[in-house]
């Protein structure tokens, strides 16, 4: 009769650690797929607000712009042409300045609605300047191309800014890069030298910035995970 005791009282014991193992167990992975839903609701986010960014950049006027699909990048419709060796502004036919000026305010007002609709995302703006080709200059003197081309991307800038569209307005959101390619722009027209005295226009998300705030928040939250854990457990 003692020792039926003695078994029951040792499979109560058997069975009440078995029902705390199975409940530590059902905590843990409770937890674990709880902060792997998470994560998994983050990247959706995070995937859906990239993809409407580069939907809402890629949504300039192409009356002004086309999207240059090899090299990912905008070049003006606009027929600019500056003087052989000129970066002045003023050398561009009025008519033509005048699209130019309603090319800078699509550009800055697509900008600055982007950036008023979210405030988690920075942005790049890379105005490239380009330099033509003739009588073997880039071999000559390809430094003269790199300053003749920058020359042309900040006149650029400021014609658009005298005109109402000053990205530096924008604040830090917005990150304005002057870039002169010189003579070996990546975008260049190879049938007509012509054509490579004109800008090409770049305008990026800065994602990896975007990416890394995500990490941050991953963290903080995978740290109030653990802490709600431990609290469990004590």
């Amino acid at each position: 009769m003692k020792k039926s005791g003695f078994f029951w009282v040792s499979y109560a014991d058997l069975m009440t650690s078995l029902f705390f193992i199975m409940l530590v167990l059902y905590v843990i992975s409770f937890a674990i797929l709880q902060t792997k839903q998470n994560t998994l609701e983050v990247q959706a986010n995070q995937l859906k607000e990239i993809k409407d960014i580069q939907k809402a950049i890629e949504n300039l006027d192409n009356t002004y712009y086309h999207f240059d699909t090899v090299n990912k990048r905008y070049k003006l419709n606009i027929d600019v042409r500056f003087k052989s060796n000129s970066s002045n502004i003023i050398d561009i036919p009025l008519s033509t300045r005048i699209n130019l000026a309603k090319a800078g305010k699509n550009l800055f007002n697509k900008v600055k609605s982007i950036i008023d609709t979210s405030k988690t995302i920075d942005y790049l703006l890379i105005i490239e300047g380009n330099a033509q080709r003739s009588n073997n200059n880039w071999v000559s003197n390809p430094n003269m191309g790199y300053n003749l081309s920058y020359n042309r991307a900040l006149s650029l800038f400021n014609y658009w800014k005298e005109i109402g569209a000053d990205f530096n307005s924008l604040g830090t959101q917005c990150e304005v890069i002057l870039a002169g390619s010189g003579y070996f722009s990546h975008s260049r027209d190879e049938e007509d030298e012509n054509n490579n005295r004109r800008f090409t226009i770049q305008v990026t998300s800065k994602v990896g910035k975007f990416l890394n705030d995500i990490e941050n928040n991953k963290d903080l939250k995978s740290q109030a995970n653990k802490t709600s854990q431990k609290k469990i457990f004590k």
